[in-house]
């Protein structure tokens, strides 16, 4: 549309006499985005992007749609109607019929205001139960795709947020495998790994780059929609490090190295700390080219390799990465002929079998295959132009960087120390970042979105849920209080700002917006995890670390709040389910007393994070350091017994299993493996 329809002349004419046309970033204003494409769901049957809708002047909606096609495109579907007939309809409409308009919207918006309120109101959370999280496994499990992993047909979308759920649920404490059973914790297993290794094998996966593409275009992950993001970056780097401390497995070891790369070392990485938000997919193929196409950045012809890489190493990396002379996109998939001849890269083959078939060993073709990546890159970089970045660093996108990286930098420290650093280096400016440029001190409120300079959007419920699970993460990687004293303090903000005192849970939007006709409640998992299964793990881990109950009040009240449409659909709330694992479980802390360079310590450092924990926070308190923590200390008494502990009886490292302000002696710590697989 912005080709056909917003640059042409003839509609810029009926838009300027008629209307006052505003074009709104969905991703600085997400909670505008949200109302009207609730209004255009209900109304239409469907939504997407671009998002297009007519209000009247005191913003009710009247009308919208998505894509209406522009006086001359090409193609569409025959007997729509255009953007201009649209124009003109709304026009003629709104002189002819202004009071039935304005009485018309009135209507809807009530409808909409029942609409968004149903589900939310709550109730008790007795019957969130854990047979909620049996009852979501069961719903993965008919749209699982066996062949080609992930579930449902295309477009196919990786949502690691459902990934990590059902990887989960072998790694929860031993009563949930009870619950849901040993053989389906499996089987989710399975349809994880399976799924993340097609898609580290298929075209939504850069092979000569790095990162991941937005989604695929078709089912077996083959054709991506070429756009890289940010949140998809960051989510995949946790799912990626999940499924390696779950199986060992190299391959996802490797994918998620491949993740950091692109994080920390390629375009989206600001030199002054934080994240661009994305690449766009269309881009030009030469620098000559005047037409932008999708994906002309990432893209090969077989001519091109034989050229860049010689007769025998193009044969060798044709076959591995499935490059054909004629190309391999579907025509059908091909509507606007931008693939012709074209090759999306997917890994089709293995070093093993090109082994055999050359006559090679494996070591030679390995090097084959990596010297040409790095040729193809080369040149790549040297003779197309990049896809326009996004240079909006977004506070809440970036906490789910944070939190990816500071994972990594913990996991990754003792089978790769120096990618570890990276990260951690990589997420501790990212929140140096924030805190200069869109964190007031004074008022304690997060802005949204910074671009050459912060925007004038305050955060969001989102802002704030992404950011503190992303300081809880660095703290658990670093043990710098500091951090964790900061998540306190925003937490304390986001509760001033979005809790809903009747029903409980977070608004995504705080109550003084002056320009929004309705105030929405995020539950519902999209290509981001909620904002209030977010917000509720929050809660847990804080009120287990802080001994704080009315903040594990507030965790309870959060997934009560939308208690309604979890018993119906638990399959949309997959970042509640640890929630409801801690609220029908507890959730606690492994306390680590004394210093990181002593044996025991490190030992239990070591094991402890070479598992998948969801149901257990960690602390540790350096006696040496104790004026970093004072303020914890204050806050939660039982960490000064623990410090007592450990400098007056010899001075030995004290280690425990704790719950709010209370230790559980039921736990024995010699035998670590057995604790770990109890708390989860």
């Amino acid at each position: 549309m912005e080709r056909e329809s917003f640059e042409n002349e003839e509609i810029a004419r009926a838009l300027n006499e008629n209307f006052i046309p505003i074009k709104i970033d969905r991703e600085e204003r997400p909670d505008i985005d949200r109302i009207y494409m609730n209004f255009v769901q209900a109304t239409t049957g469907s939504g997407g992007w671009p998002l297009n809708v007519f209000l009247t002047p005191d913003l009710q909606p009247m009308f919208g749609g998505t894509y209406w096609p522009g006086p001359h495109a090409v193609g569409g579907v025959k007997d729509q109607l255009g953007f201009l007939g649209v124009l003109e309809k709304i026009a003629k409409v709104w002189k002819d019929q202004q009071d039935r308009c304005l009485v018309s919207a009135s209507d809807i918006l009530k409808a909409l205001k029942d609409f968004t309120d149903e589900g939310t109101k709550g109730g008790e959370d007795e019957g969130l139960e854990l047979d909620l999280l049996e009852e979501a496994y069961e719903h993965f499990m008919v749209r699982y795709d066996p062949l080609n992993g992930g579930f449902g047909s295309a477009p196919k979308f990786p949502t690691p947020v459902n990934l990590g759920f059902l990887l989960r649920l072998g790694t929860f404490p031993a009563t949930v495998q009870d619950v849901v059973g040993e053989m389906e914790c499996k089987h989710a297993n399975l349809m994880v790994i399976t799924t993340l290794e097609k898609m580290a094998s298929g075209g939504i996966h850069d092979h000569i780059g790095h990162g991941f593409s937005r989604y695929s275009v078709t089912g077996d992950w083959g054709l991506p929609h070429f756009e890289k993001m940010l949140y998809d970056q960051a989510q995949l780097l946790s799912i990626y490090l999940d499924a390696w401390l779950v199986t060992g497995s190299g391959k996802m070891l490797d994918a998620a190295k491949d993740i950091t790369d692109y994080i920390c070392l390629d375009v989206l990485r600001n030199p002054h700390g934080g994240f661009f938000s994305s690449e766009d997919a269309d881009s030009l193929y030469r620098k000559a080219d005047i037409e932008k196409r999708e994906g002309a950045f990432y893209v090969w012809t077989r001519k091109e390799f034989d050229m860049i890489l010689g007769e025998q190493e193009a044969s060798v990396c044709a076959r591995y990465w499935n490059v054909h002379r004629d190309g391999n996109v579907d025509p059908a998939q091909d509507p606007h002929d931008e693939f012709i001849a074209q090759n999306v890269l997917s890994v089709v083959s293995s070093v093993k079998k090109l082994s055999q078939m050359y006559g090679m060993n494996a070591e030679k073709i390995k090097g084959i295959i990596d010297d040409a990546r790095k040729k193809l890159l080369n040149h790549r970089n040297k003779e197309r132009p990049r896809p326009n970045l996004d240079d909006k660093i977004i506070t809440s996108w970036n906490g789910l960087a944070i939190s990816g990286l500071a994972r990594a930098a913990a996991i990754l420290t003792e089978v790769d120390p120096e990618r570890a650093g990276i990260c951690r280096k990589n997420a501790e400016e990212a929140v140096a970042f924030i805190r200069k440029n869109l964190y007031s001190e004074n008022t304690g409120v997060l802005k949204r979105v910074y671009r050459k300079g912060p925007g004038e959007t305050t955060g969001f419920a989102d802002d704030y849920a992404f950011f503190i699970s992303g300081l809880l993460h660095l703290y658990e990687a670093t043990f710098d209080a500091g951090f964790l004293q900061w998540a306190d303090i925003l937490q304390q903000k986001q509760i001033e700002l979005f809790w809903d005192p009747e029903n409980g849970g977070f608004f995504s939007t705080a109550a003084d917006a002056s320009d929004l006709i309705l105030r929405l409640k995020d539950g519902l998992d999209s290509q981001e995890p909620s904002t209030n299964g977010i917000s509720a793990n929050n809660l847990f881990r804080l009120a287990t670390i802080l001994g704080d109950s009315k903040l594990e009040e507030r965790a309870h009240q959060t997934c009560s709040a939308f208690s309604t449409e979890l018993l119906q659909h638990p399959f949309l709330f997959s970042s509640l389910m640890p929630s409801i694992v801690a609220s029908n479980l507890g959730m606690r802390s492994v306390v680590l007393v004394g210093s990181s360079e002593d044996p025991t310590i490190a030992m239990h450092l070591r094991k402890l994070r070479s598992k998948l924990l969801t149901n257990t926070t960690l602390v540790q308190l350096d006696p040496a350091k104790k004026e970093s923590f004072e303020w914890l200390l204050n806050k939660n008494p039982l960490y000064r017994e623990l410090l007592k502990m450990a400098t007056t009886e010899g001075g030995k490292p004290v280690v425990q299993v704790c719950e709010g302000t209370k230790c559980l002696n039921a736990f024995d710590m010699s035998d670590i493996e057995s604790v770990l697989e109890e708390l989860g």
